[in-house]
């Protein structure tokens, strides 16, 4: 057989090609709709209904606009449901700017830390390359945001509303990416020269105050205390004067982060369920606590997901959003693209092998608001809210068909008491280091 593509060959594909009534009116579909909407599926609108026997109420939808931050707006939404539950609110949104400034802020130190724990390693190497490659991007787990909350707390929207950089993020990325790489390349080449650690440490000092100048000037200084005000659903007026985002947080949100846990379904050969994973050189807060998963089956992790939904608390998860899924009508289902159709062939990888060959990963971070089950107590489809925009979806709100959930959802975050005792001991075991470009140190 030859090697090289010939003519001869071009010539035979274009004859079957051509010999396919199929493929010719499949090609003038895609040639003037585009590939997504010519293979849509509408028959699967009247099976995903955006009805579920078991329904959370939430506020307005919120919109994370040209940013990265569907981690922490997902996670934010859940803890402003609590806010609302608790103060008898019509809608609440708690401040994503704030929360933002300090990832970025605690991010450049958790880079440089990484650099200069990395100073013997070739900058050509792929470890070094790893660390290069998005040293504060917007993406974070939810582990991450723990070390966020517990550190710095929460402030309402008011206290620290967007701004221009904050809603679309690639410049400020950008231009704190190259000084990142800058800061690298000076430290790098310091200690090549033989100085000492003493003055690495002093040079890190002054970069991070260049860090935090320059997130000021894009996002705002972000407040030590502020006055909360709001009025309730009985226009009743709450008024509380210099609080600060720990308190806030503590007093209108109150939980204990620690008792909330990732469980992640990888089912990946290298990754044998009933184990925890952590990832190297993967966080924030450098002296946060660090990235933890337990690896279940997928039936576990909906398991868990359905008790906390019915015991009235909402669901952060993380996913392969752009899979199987159509914007309009927000419809996340196998069988929403037919794609497979359209161009005459199967996409036949099941989820570990779209892991394992770099075809499927964490993407995205939503929030499950229900769940559908039947007379058997299984789910049918889920309720997701996203951050997108009231103008995604069916007014911001996605529904998920169980069968996507277990091809393309890969980590639910529940608190320890749906766990069952069993999951409770394995979550206490040591965790199994992956790489860093490990797709379970995907972000969100």
């Amino acid at each position: 057989m030859e090697q090289n593509l010939t003519i001869e060959q071009l010539e035979r594909y274009e004859s079957a090609f051509d010999a396919d009534l199929a493929k010719k009116v499949a090609m003038r579909a895609v040639t003037a709709n585009g590939i997504v909407k010519a293979a849509t599926n509408p028959e699967v609108m009247r099976k995903d209904r955006h009805q579920f026997s078991v329904m959370l109420e939430q506020g307005k939808i919120t919109n994370q606009k040209q940013s990265g931050r569907c981690w922490m707006f997902a996670a934010l939404n859940t803890m402003r449901f609590a806010v609302m539950q608790k103060l008898n609110l019509e809608s609440f949104e708690l401040s994503q700017n704030y929360t933002l400034f300090y990832d970025k802020l605690e991010k450049a130190n958790y880079f440089l830390e990484n650099i200069l724990e990395t100073l013997e390693e070739p900058t050509d190497g792929r470890l070094i390359s790893h660390l290069l490659k998005d040293p504060l991007g917007d993406g974070g787990q939810w582990d991450m945001l723990c070390n966020l909350i517990e550190k710095y707390g929460v402030v309402p929207k008011e206290a620290m509303p967007e701004t221009a950089p904050s809603s679309a993020t690639r410049e400020l990325c950008t231009y704190m990416t190259r000084k990142l790489r800058e800061f690298a390349c000076v430290l790098r080449k310091a200690h090549a020269e033989g100085k000492a650690a003493d003055e690495l440490r002093t040079r890190k000092e002054g970069m991070m105050e260049t860090v935090y100048h320059m997130l000021c000037i894009a996002l705002g200084k972000p407040p030590k205390s502020f006055p909360f005000e709001i009025r309730n659903k009985k226009k009743e007026f709450i008024r509380e004067e210099n609080i600060t985002g720990k308190e806030f947080f503590e007093k209108y949100v109150g939980w204990n982060m620690a008792d909330y846990v990732s469980l992640i379904n990888a089912p990946t050969a290298d990754k044998p369920y009933h184990r925890t994973y952590t990832v190297k050189m993967l966080g924030n807060v450098k002296e946060g606590r660090p990235v933890k998963y337990l690896n279940l089956p997928a039936e576990d992790l909906k398991n868990a997901a359905i008790a906390q939904l019915k015991a009235g608390e909402p669901v952060w998860f993380g996913c392969d959003v752009g899979q199987c899924s159509i914007r309009d009508g927000g419809i996340m289902d196998l069988d929403a693209v037919c794609a497979g159709e359209l161009f005459g062939t199967e996409f036949g990888m099941d989820k570990a092998e779209r892991l394992d060959y770099g075809e499927s990963l964490m993407t995205h971070a939503m929030v499950f608001q229900g769940v559908n089950l039947d007379e058997a107590g299984k789910p049918t489809r889920w309720r997701v809210e996203n951050s997108w925009g009231k103008e995604a979806g069916a007014e911001g709100y996605y529904v998920m068909s169980d069968e996507w959930f277990t091809e393309y959802t890969y980590q639910v975050v529940v608190h320890k008491k749906y766990l069952t005792a069993e999951q409770l001991s394995e979550l206490e075991q040591a965790p199994i280091l992956l790489e860093p470009w490990d797709p379970m140190g995907s972000l969100a």
